[in-house]
């Protein structure tokens, strides 16, 4: 491996970053980081009538959120900077000259009206219009093949719209090599003259790409699938600017959960998840994208489970660390073939990271939620109570936010009691024994879960009769219905005196 690995992820800024493009940059931040080298952050502007005011930002948030925030870019270490294309459009006019000079590119001035209708007589004629070398010099479309220079400089001194389209080479099989998918062999004969820069200034992406990639000294390519058909035109772009090329590795796509099609946001809507890092505004319609963040999803479970996506580490070890997946990445086992996401899986991944976050650290998350609360008592403040609870009841949470619906009753009496439960629970005698087990617990000096579960059980076994006849009617006065962690480590917390209170309510209102 070269000792000076460098790579970039180049979003457009259009709107908010689709997980797609998370993965892509993640790949490209954990293949940089475990050869040493640079993750670079290039904005991608040229297409100025999709761009989005906040849409950059946001995409450096989801980068800096999700913990693979980038060593270069817009407003850090400009080394090769500016690294927006829109700032950077006088250097593509030099450079598509050099192509033009050196017979690799040409200009081009058919209108729109001209090549629709081009379009329209090879449709009636049963064939396909692509623009190369089978009419690029027959006389029927206007360029500086068939015009003279002096007609050539004429109509750019006049104002007449141009553009400069690429030579595509003829009867050639260019050999290409992807790190992925292996070796490539395109026949040039069906490739297009792509056009590279117009006549308003503006480069094409194709241009700005290799001219970016070759000026910020980028060693590999790692992107999306999407951009496959073009590694042909960007590999002549190479060679034709004399240029070494830099590695390609095109990566798989995201399927829907179905398994058919790329994952869109519609997909999301329509099953319940988020495909957004974090959640966006559209500042022109208002409305609102969910995100993983705001989901309540860790971002070390979001980049575990997007790294997974595409990629295996040939063991059957799932829970990895960033620092972990750094190690492991390979490029070698990415898969060609597209990964479906599951919206399971990735739940799985937030509650496995669930387990393996401490005590202190959810209380911490949970801490507001309770704070939001009008009536929880005034333990809830307390942050070793928190703990505890948050140790009694993580391993059923799949999100912090789950924890009250979970917890509720450490904080509050209950109100309400589950109908079917009571129904079949609370039956003739149960008021009396619990009148009786309120008796039993008022003599009860050691408060401990386990003391209060030996005293409990031995007067159920004395009294000889069934350890559910007190057992259910007892957790549902505690908690409000059949749920909840160890019966007596909730009569623990939450003290004698409240839990005689519960019962004597219970009592009162069953």
């Amino acid at each position: 491996m070269e000792s000076n690995v460098r790579v970039r992820f180049a979003p457009s800024p259009t709107g908010p970053l689709h997980i797609g493009g998370v993965r892509t940059a993640l790949y490209n931040y954990l293949f940089a980081k475990k050869h040493n080298g640079t993750f670079v952050l290039r904005i991608e502007d040229t297409d100025q009538t999709r761009y989005v005011a906040n849409a950059e930002q946001y995409i450096i948030d989801s980068l800096n959120w999700s913990n693979i925030p980038f060593d270069e870019g817009p407003g850090k270490n400009e080394k090769f900077g500016p690294y927006r294309q829109s700032e950077r459009k006088d250097l593509y006019k030099k450079y598509a000259d050099i192509l033009i000079n050196s017979g690799w590119a040409y200009y081009a001035f058919d209108t729109a009206e001209a090549l629709d209708l081009e379009r329209k007589n090879h449709e009636s004629e049963g064939k396909t219009f692509i623009y190369n070398w089978h009419n690029r010099s027959k006389g029927r479309l206007v360029n500086s093949l068939v015009l003279t220079d002096e007609e050539v400089q004429n109509r750019i001194e006049n104002g007449n719209k141009y553009v400069v389209r690429f030579k595509s080479p003829q009867d050639e099989t260019l050999v290409m090599n992807d790190e992925i998918r292996g070796e490539i062999k395109i026949d040039t004969n069906i490739l297009d003259d792509k056009i590279l820069f117009k006549s308003d200034g503006m480069p094409t992406y194709h241009l700005a790409n290799i001219v970016d990639d070759h000026l910020m000294e980028i060693s590999h390519v790692i992107r999306g699938e999407e951009w496959l058909p073009s590694m042909a035109l960007h590999v002549l772009l190479y060679k034709a600017f004399g240029w070494d090329t830099p590695k390609f590795a095109h990566l798989p796509l995201i399927l829907k959960p179905v398994g058919k099609g790329k994952l869109s946001k519609r997909d999301g809507d329509k099953l319940g998840f988020p495909v957004f890092p974090l959640e966006y505004k559209n500042e022109k319609t208002g409305e609102i994208s969910r995100g993983y963040k705001e989901d309540g999803y860790f971002a070390d479970a979001f980049i575990n489970m997007l790294a997974f996506l595409g990629w295996n580490p040939g063991t059957e070890q799932e829970l990895f660390s960033l620092q972990d997946l750094v190690q492991e990445f390979d490029l070698k086992r990415v898969s060609k073939s597209g990964s479906k996401f599951s919206p399971d899986k990735t739940n799985w991944f937030n509650q496995q990271y669930m387990q393996l976050k401490s005590d202190a650290e959810l209380a911490e998350l949970y801490l507001p939620i309770l704070q939001s609360k009008q009536n929880v008592i005034s333990s809830a403040v307390e942050k070793s109570y928190v703990q505890k609870v948050v140790s009694l009841i993580k391993e059923r949470a799949v999100f912090v936010n789950d924890f009250w619906e979970l917890s509720n009753f450490f904080f509050e009496s209950p109100t309400e009691y589950d109908a079917k439960a009571s129904k079949k629970n609370w039956k003739e005698g149960t008021v009396e024994l619990m009148q009786e087990l309120i008796s039993e617990i008022e003599k009860i000096q050691d408060f401990s879960s386990e003391n209060t579960e030996k005293e409990i059980k031995n007067w159920i076994t004395n009294k000889e009769i069934g350890f559910g006849k007190v057992m259910q009617p007892l957790r549902l006065s505690l908690v409000g219905k059949l749920a909840g962690p160890h019966l007596f480590d909730i009569m623990e917390m939450i003290g004698k005196q409240e839990t005689i209170k519960r019962i004597e309510n219970a009592i009162y209102k069953l």
